[in-house]
């Protein structure tokens, strides 16, 4: 099954990322759809899917993006077929330990972005990190570690993509937000922009392929 705000995800983030880099964006959506489709088991999915980025190496740097993508779209729609309390079985567990190394930072704005979107909320950084992620919060230190590059930043939410850029290239090769300051930063900006805001997303883009996917699957997840 496919949550159809997931497979609208999908087609944004493939022909922002062709825009830039090109792929055969056409034949890519079609079988990564029709992976997220699937009646198959998680782990059966995510080797499928595995398999498509495996077959289609332009794309690569999506694969674990699209794996978070596939998470959602598990706990969106998948989840809907099994028990009611799948989430607390050995099976289940054994899947999170299986995809430890999987997936990015992603997973948790994603998800947020689905709380939002129930809930009526608008998002915004503040929220997201305090309440959402409970980085103040002595029991989520992990969290905080992680994202300290973007706490010590929050008040380039209200700057621009040019200045953004330029905390962005500068952030250390092993910061784990790295790849993903620039489209979260800016999408936080401007959580509904416009045509010629995106071209400036996109002209200060760090890597244009990337960022403007990823930001064209937070604006997908956000208004839909």
């Amino acid at each position: 099954m496919i949550d159809p705000i997931i497979q609208n995800a999908i087609s944004a983030a493939l022909l922002s990322y062709t825009a830039f880099t090109p792929i055969n964006v056409e034949v890519l959506t079609t079988e990564l759809v029709t992976v997220f489709s699937s009646d198959k088991d998680f782990l059966d999915k995510v080797n499928d899917m595995d398999d498509v980025f495996d077959a289609h190496p332009h794309a690569d740097n999506l694969r674990e993006v699209f794996f978070d993508l596939l998470m959602v779209n598990f706990f969106s729609a998948d989840i809907n077929r099994l028990e009611e309390d799948y989430l607390d079985t050995q099976e289940w567990a054994d899947i999170e330990e299986e995809t430890l190394d999987r997936g990015t930072e992603l997973l948790n704005l994603l998800l947020y972005l689905n709380e939002c979107r129930d809930e009526g909320i608008e998002p915004s950084l503040e929220d997201y990190l305090t309440e959402f992620l409970l980085v103040d919060d002595d029991e989520f230190q992990d969290e905080h570690q992680i994202y300290e590059p973007i706490i010590a930043n929050q008040i380039l939410v209200e700057s621009s993509p040019e200045e953004v850029n330029k905390v962005a290239v500068k952030l250390s090769e092993d910061a784990e937000l790295k790849d993903l300051f620039y489209p979260m930063i800016t999408f936080f900006q401007n959580t509904q922009p416009g045509s010629r805001d995106k071209e400036v997303i996109a002209e200060y883009a760090v890597d244009q392929s990337f960022d403007m996917a990823v930001f064209a699957i937070l604006e997908t997840l956000n208004k839909d």
